[in-house]
């Protein structure tokens, strides 16, 4: 059975960049980011595993940035 190589970056991952980078994108870029992550971290991607922390992570800094653009759409 393939086993994935620890090589391919995945080893440590850099929430002050991933950060850095939601907030220079675009509202419409930051959406689709966000849905992207979201899916990835759907059991359907998964197939009913959990998904890869990174994944979550993905999503709940895009979700944070979008909260924190965006706050008066939290209280509606």
């Amino acid at each position: 059975m393939w086993q994935p190589s620890s090589s391919i970056g995945f080893d440590e991952f850099d929430v002050e960049a991933l950060r850095v980078r939601l907030q220079k994108m675009t509202d419409d870029q930051l959406a689709k980011f966000g849905k992207a992550a979201a899916y990835v971290c759907s059991p359907a991607a998964n197939l009913g595993h959990t998904p890869r922390k990174e994944f979550v992570i993905q999503l709940d800094e895009a979700r944070a940035e979008w909260r924190r653009r965006h706050p008066k759409a939290e209280e509606a």
